[in-house]
């Protein structure tokens, strides 16, 4: 289930950026919008996953997550106000993009374990990368909303595996191979 969350995410990145013969303007703007469409795919696939695995401590403690880090990122953007690379506002400062991402990911590699770490801050690295490629954000505006994010997953993600007493060890019978799965409830 992982993988197709995962490969449907990736499609959606290569998408907007697959001409070569774009303009550089043209193809800041197929990044900012891959990475848009990153930006609100994380928290779904977080929400998806709680609901499919009818993991409700899990989607209060997503929900605490997503809502520290947007509400700390948006008192800090329209208090500090400083502005965008691109002229365009004074909301530069942290990336709220960068923010949702990093606690989507943080949240999952927190909640469910190790093995959602690379693909979820791989994508959500690559959020923060579309934010300065596309001179809406500086460097460190987006290294402060990775940090927050992740920040805020990590106050408030307890695992799943601890909470529930999951046990996973490995089987071997003659030919075939499995995995053995023990939860408590």
């Amino acid at each position: 289930m992982r993988e197709i969350l995962f490969t449907i995410l990736l499609i959606f990145i290569c998408l907007p950026v697959s001409s070569q013969s774009m303009e550089i303007s043209s193809g800041r703007k197929a990044v900012k919008r891959s990475g848009d469409v990153l930006f609100v795919t994380a928290p779904v696939v977080c929400l998806s996953t709680t609901l499919i695995l009818q993991d409700w401590e899990g989607l209060k403690q997503g929900a605490l997550s997503g809502v520290t880090s947007l509400g700390t990122s948006l008192i800090l953007k329209y208090s500090i106000k400083k502005e965008r690379p691109d002229g365009s506002d004074l909301h530069s400062f942290p990336s709220v993009h960068t923010a949702i991402s990093f606690t989507s990911a943080a949240f999952l590699q927190r909640r469910y374990g190790w093995s959602w770490e690379i693909p979820a801050y791989a994508l959500a690295s690559y959020v923060g990368w579309s934010r300065t490629y596309a001179k809406k954000h500086d460097w460190w505006d987006v290294v402060t909303g990775a940090a927050l994010g992740a920040g805020s997953a990590y106050i408030f993600t307890r695992p799943f595996a601890d909470t529930y007493k999951l046990s996973l060890s490995p089987v071997a019978t003659g030919k075939q191979v499995g995995l053995y799965a023990s939860l408590v409830f």
